[in-house]
């Protein structure tokens, strides 16, 4: 039974808040899984202070990351088959999937199991987005797009704190587990949203875009493609180098999350209101720059500058996300508006593949007991592939445009 559209975004925050709580355990609960499979080695290498080698850490998280390619054709697929069907059996499957990383055997068993439900819950988060552009009035759009942010953000950040609050000898295998109570409170609510997708619409093949999009598509995906390469590391080793390196406890760790709540939320109000006023580009690029520079802070040593960095670089992503989620939908055409912003996960996708494995290679290469140890891997990572943002000059702004 479908519901009004107000009420469909109160249930697409509940998706989009399972989503991030899902796909944030891995990263939550690294170091543990780590240290847990790992050995210890007397040496200054990553390994020697978190069990696995950067390298192994890095690849680990690039499969997961790698994986989530396979979430194009998932989410094309909702041009195709409908958006509520695809959320519907993407979120189920990507839940069960990754409640399956409690049973891990070993290391690889775990980045088996998140890489098969990273791209579903990838497809999810997008769709998401595009319900949430498709059920909204003109001047809503950006601000029910910041309350998706939201949702994701704190799924994420309920990770991080139950990863702090539940402790113990595989204590990961815990939160891995909880992911089946969204399965049980969220999944059956998807069917009440109302289907966006017009069955009038003229579609082309899986997965392409007409031509006269496809510049605009190029231009945002290789922006998408730089925020990964920030995004990817800085999010994927946080904890490794908070809890492994700087030797912060686990509820440290989980307070500092709750903390960074309100840098976030002054993140998210920041980009409503730049969005609405100077527009999605530009609020895009400020958003991304601010993230790339406290990133690097986060990592350039000391526990000073990696609370400041991380909670700063909290508020430049919620700053960033809406207006990026904004540009990602809002520019293209309805018949093709969840495959174009598929393609733009993907880049990002690639992007943050490709700085894990190129964060985690340096990483390797420097002594990691010194708390500066990942301050040149940051530099090296976060920083070459800005100036892609002067493409976001050839994208066309949809602050106030209607859309189809």
């Amino acid at each position: 039974m479908a519901t009004s559209p107000r009420r469909a975004i109160g249930i697409l925050f509940a998706i989009a808040l399972a989503a991030g709580f899902a796909q944030f355990g891995a990263v939550a609960s690294l170091n543990d899984v780590a240290r847990h499979f790992g050995h210890v080695e007397p040496t200054g290498s990553l390994r020697a202070v978190v069990g696995l080698s950067g390298s192994v850490i890095g690849i680990g998280l690039a499969v997961v990351r790698l994986a989530s390619l396979a979430a194009l054709p998932v989410t094309a697929l909702a041009d195709h088959r409908g958006r509520i069907r695809v959320v519907r059996v993407a979120l189920f499957a990507g839940l069960l999937a990754t409640s399956a990383a409690a049973l891990s055997p070993n290391y690889w068993f775990f980045v088996a199991c998140f890489a098969l439900a990273r791209p579903l819950l990838t497809a999810v988060s997008t769709v998401v987005q595009v319900l949430t552009v498709e059920l909204s009035s003109t001047s809503q759009r950006i601000h029910r797009l910041v309350i998706m942010a939201a949702g994701a953000g704190v799924g994420s950040g309920l990770s991080a704190i139950l990863h702090g609050l539940i402790r113990g000898p595989g204590s990961f295998r815990w939160l891995f587990a909880l992911t089946l109570v969204p399965v049980v409170l969220i999944t059956p609510l998807v069917g009440r949203i109302p289907e966006s997708r017009r069955h009038g619409d003229d579609l082309v093949r899986l997965g392409a875009v007409p031509r006269e999009e496809r510049g605009r598509l190029v231009s945002v995906a290789l922006v998408a493609f730089a925020a990964g390469m920030v995004t990817g590391p800085a999010n994927g080793f946080a904890f490794v180098y908070a809890e492994g390196i700087l030797k912060l406890a686990p509820h440290v760790v989980a307070g500092i999350v709750v903390a960074s709540a309100a840098t976030g939320l002054a993140g998210l109000i920041a980009s409503r209101t730049l969005s609405r006023t100077i527009g999605r580009r530009a609020t895009v690029t400020i958003g991304l720059l601010a993230l790339a520079v406290t990133s690097t802070v986060a990592y350039s040593g000391g526990r000073v500058s990696f609370v400041l960095g991380y909670m700063i670089g909290v508020g430049a992503a919620g700053l960033f996300a809406p207006a990026a989620s904004a540009l990602s939908t809002e520019i293209f055409s309805r018949r093709v508006r969840s495959t174009a912003a598929g393609w733009v996960a993907l880049a990002g996708i690639l992007g943050a593949t490709a700085g894990l494995a190129l964060f985690g290679v340096i990483g390797d290469s420097v002594h990691a007991a010194a708390v500066s140890s990942l301050r040149l891997p940051a530099v090296v990572t976060f920083l070459p592939l800005l100036p892609t943002l002067a493409l976001l000059a050839r994208v066309p702004e949809s602050r106030g445009v209607d859309i189809d």
